[in-house]
């Protein structure tokens, strides 16, 4: 599947810039000042302003970046999936482009948690830290059952038909989500977040999930940097397998953090995967002031 839109919702964000990063625009907002710097990684579907309340909490204390990965958000499109290395390449060229120094801390939320590790497997001196936000795993398949595979994922995600069919419903989800958002941010974050081209973008994304993680695979584990992993094991009544993938997640990362000198796992189960950064932002603020606290110790 390919992205290649340049919708108005695309041309016009609310806040932020543009850089051009290999002859394509791409879209970032940051705020604050020192380091390390904090930067944002996106789930699929998600976008870098979904972030935006925890930016400008974590701006008060270091330099923060919210960005949208070429093809998806504000960002110019291009055809997805992409590899990982593809996309972290990407993402170094714009903080260098940007004049952000490294090291990094590196706040990945669901898939975002993919491209943050392939970010540290090619440059891991550039990585001073880590927050996983219910992030996706390279041996998520070593945890869960087949019915909840990287590849089942890909087969049984909603199509375009299906998220057209509930956009009323999902214009409220969001409008409820970016309730405490500036309206000058608010409003048209949410005409976008419904637009066709943004949910083609995030259904794109999510086909490539298997090939990612067999990428990963290939590659060094995480290097020995700080990293704080917050485990989301809220009750979703939507989802029929929610305490199946709650258990399994939570001996994920458990196994993640023992890896690590300096790894912890804290386990939320007052949010859902989606909402953790609306509903539990102090959690989120908290791990990475952590994070970039002990990132700072000799």
């Amino acid at each position: 599947m390919t992205n290649n839109s340049t919708s108005s919702a695309r041309l016009a964000p609310p806040v932020g810039k543009f850089q051009e990063i290999d002859g394509r625009r791409i879209f970032v907002h940051r705020s604050g000042g020192g380091g390390p710097a904090v930067v944002f990684l996106p789930g699929a579907s998600a976008v870098g302003l979904d972030y935006f309340v925890v930016q400008q909490h974590v701006s008060r204390f270091t330099t923060a970046v919210i960005y949208d990965r070429g093809g998806t958000g504000y960002s110019e499109g291009l055809p997805l999936p992409r590899t990982a290395a593809a996309v972290a390449a990407e993402l170094r060229d714009l903080l260098r482009a940007q004049h952000i120094a490294g090291p990094y801390v590196l706040a990945a939320h669901s898939l975002g948690a993919f491209y943050a590790h392939r970010f540290a497997q090619l440059y891991p001196r550039d990585v001073a830290g880590l927050v996983w936000l219910d992030g996706l795993h390279r041996d998520w398949d070593d945890f869960m059952p087949p019915a909840l595979s990287l590849a089942a994922a890909e087969r049984l995600g909603p199509d375009l038909e299906q998220l057209e069919r509930t956009r009323p419903a999902r214009r409220a989800m969001h409008a409820q989500l970016y309730a405490d958002y500036p309206e000058d941010v608010r409003s048209p974050l949410i005409d976008a977040r419904i637009s066709t081209e943004w949910m083609r973008a995030g259904i794109a994304e999510r086909t490539g999930l298997t090939e990612l993680a067999a990428e990963l695979r290939a590659g060094p584990n995480i290097p020995d940097v700080p990293l704080v992993a917050l485990t989301v094991v809220g009750d979703d009544p939507t989802q029929q397998t929610s305490h199946e993938m709650n258990n399994a997640k939570t001996r994920m990362d458990a196994a993640l953090v023992s890896r690590l000198s300096h790894g912890e796992q804290r386990v939320l189960s007052d949010t859902l995967h989606h909402r953790l950064c609306f509903d539990r932002p102090d959690a989120v603020v908290r791990a990475i002031r952590d994070v970039v606290a002990r990132a700072g110790r000799p």
